[in-house]
């Protein structure tokens, strides 16, 4: 049987809400809404075979009507999307195995579980319906039935099924690729921050893959690129021409795991948290690069130094 006290619970819902929504903060509301749903019925004797079902349907119910109504929302939103970064995600943010049967993932399984997590398939999830992601994720991911997938998201098996199929279909035409071995994940991450820190523009133009792209999510709160920049030459330029900023203010960099894939926090001299970077590693070159800098999606990593105030007080 699988553990439902319920810190174990507590751990399982985020996992699902913060896959659907793409926030930390939207999802712990879930949560704890979810929590407090599945209290209430317990309270009022309400038989529930399943507590872990059970909170599954509540948060993934609640889950999709956030969605809908942030859709609008992002829709408008300044600059690129990114999702709201979870540092050290393998302990206690949702990338255990957590799937709903109740046999313990295999390798495969868990795999799947961590790609899951990965920013540039929370961006590819973005482009579902809400409807489609909870069943996407639920099936694919969480390993539910297609029955229990239908009761959590009050749907007929059929119409279920075909939901999984299109959402399916749209995941695996853009599902990003990720390098097997950590270790030379790891390495080449090392090898990445330590040039772009330190402006070696040749040594950080050999590591990213021809076709890399650079993206950045100010959200019209701070300076960041407005668009994606392609291109291993002007990713490489750009990153420089950052770290040259990031020197000026005596920033360092704190490399943490973001999201299960390689990256790093930009501290000032108090060890505020400037932003928040992540790298794609494929077939040994990084692939992707994804700066946070929006104070609104990193106030949850711990306090934040005043990015604008930085910027003024540059040396000249």
């Amino acid at each position: 049987m699988p553990d439902e006290s319920l810190d174990t619970l507590r751990g399982y819902a985020f996992a699902v809400a913060y896959r659907m929504l793409g926030s930390v903060a939207d999802a712990e509301d879930v949560v704890q809404e979810g929590m407090l749903r599945l209290y209430q019925a317990e309270e009022d004797g309400e038989q529930i075979h399943s507590r872990r079902a059970y909170l599954s349907t509540v948060v993934t119910r609640l889950a999709i009507d956030e969605l809908r109504s942030a859709r609008a929302r992002r829709e408008e939103y300044h600059g690129e999307w990114l999702p709201e970064p979870v540092v050290d995600a393998g302990s206690g943010s949702g990338a255990e195995p957590v799937a709903g049967a109740e046999a313990e993932p295999g390798p495969d399984a868990q795999a799947e579980l961590a790609d899951s997590l990965s920013v540039a398939m929370m961006v590819l999830l973005e482009s579902l319906s809400p409807e489609q992601r909870a069943t996407f994720l639920l099936r694919d991911v969480f390993g539910y039935s297609y029955g229990e997938v239908a009761e959590i998201v009050d749907k007929s098996e059929p119409a279920t099924r075909q939901l999984a199929a299109r959402a399916r279909k749209a995941v695996e035409a853009r599902r990003p690729r990720f390098e097997g071995s950590r270790q030379r994940r790891d390495e080449l991450a090392d090898r990445f921050f330590a040039a772009a820190f330190e402006g070696e523009v040749n040594e950080l133009e050999s590591l990213l893959a021809e076709d890399v792209r650079l993206h950045g999510d100010g959200g019209g709160k701070v300076p960041a690129i407005a668009r994606p920049l392609a291109g291993a030459t002007q990713v490489a330029r750009a990153l420089t021409k950052w770290s040259k900023v990031g020197r000026k203010v005596d920033a360092w960099v704190d490399r943490v795991e973001i999201n299960g894939q390689p990256g790093a926090l930009l501290r000032d001299r108090e060890d505020r948290i400037i932003s928040a970077m992540v790298l794609d590693v494929v077939d040994g070159r990084v692939e992707n690069v994804y700066s946070i800098v929006n104070p609104d999606k990193i106030g949850h990593l711990g306090e934040l130094a005043d990015f604008r105030a930085l910027i003024r007080n540059i040396p000249r």
